[in-house]
């Protein structure tokens, strides 16, 4: 019903930037809370990021001052922006939505997207 599309992962250096991009379909985007989680091989996913229907946003303590999340509604899209990038930040990043308010849990997420992959060299 809902589908995320991710882009703008790639290949970056230590202290390098990406912006992330998660376009949702649908008329209902402004009613959802919307989250940025991240994967490594062989780890638990784990909560990155997540803005309410209002707004209001709240960040993992790994990320928090590096990276921010925003969202346009004209666009129906999610951003995240990573900044002062870092190898532990190498994983592949999902965007997710929910009705009622923001969560940092994983299975409390409705929808997802396919990933988009960022690598950090150092």
């Amino acid at each position: 019903q809902v589908q995320l599309v991710e882009s703008g992962g790639g290949l970056v250096q230590t202290g390098g930037s990406l912006r992330l991009s998660c376009a949702a379909s649908g008329r209902t985007f402004s009613g959802y809370s919307m989250g940025w989680f991240r994967q490594a091989p062989g780890k638990e996913r784990e909560f990155v990021a997540v803005i309410s229907q209002g707004g209001s946003t709240y960040y993992s303590d790994s990320v928090k001052g590096r990276f921010t999340i925003s969202r346009d509604y004209s666009k129906n899209t999610v951003y995240l922006q990573m900044n002062s990038l870092k190898p532990e930040d190498t994983a592949a990043y999902y965007c997710a939505a929910r009705t009622g308010w923001g969560q940092i849990n994983s299975e409390k997420y409705d929808y997802w997207g396919q990933g988009t992959q960022v690598t950090v060299s150092s």
